[in-house]
């Protein structure tokens, strides 16, 4: 399990990505992108039910405030700029813009927990 809780005084909204070389293979580019989770100030949300390990070692992720702080990485994945998406990184559309995500290495934990801060 994925969980990303919130300790900005503000809303994020956060996104994450993975490899999924099943769903996204060929030219979907392995990698899967699913956002955006609003996450209110002092609450958390679950993004992701199943065991982390049991997918991938590293995750991605990527969230912005409302107002305008971003927690972002050199990792540039494609995301919705504005409305909820689950894509494959490689097939993308004019509506698509690429920000960079920082990656989350979970080792072999099957749930983890990201807590946003100032």
């Amino acid at each position: 399990m994925l969980t990303f809780c919130n300790s900005y005084p503000v809303r994020i909204w956060t996104a994450f990505s993975f490899f999924s070389p099943e769903v996204c293979g060929g030219e979907g580019g392995e990698w899967q992108n699913i956002g955006w989770f609003p996450v209110n100030p002092g609450a958390c949300s679950l993004v992701f039910a199943n065991d982390l390990s049991d997918v991938n070692r590293f995750w991605y992720f990527f969230a912005e405030a409302d107002d305008g702080a971003r927690w972002e990485g050199e990792f540039p994945t494609f995301v919705h700029p504005t409305d909820a998406f689950n894509i494959c990184d490689g097939i993308g559309t004019t509506a698509l813009q690429r920000v960079g995500f920082r990656e989350l290495d979970v080792g072999d934990s099957d749930g983890w927990t990201l807590t946003f801060t100032p």
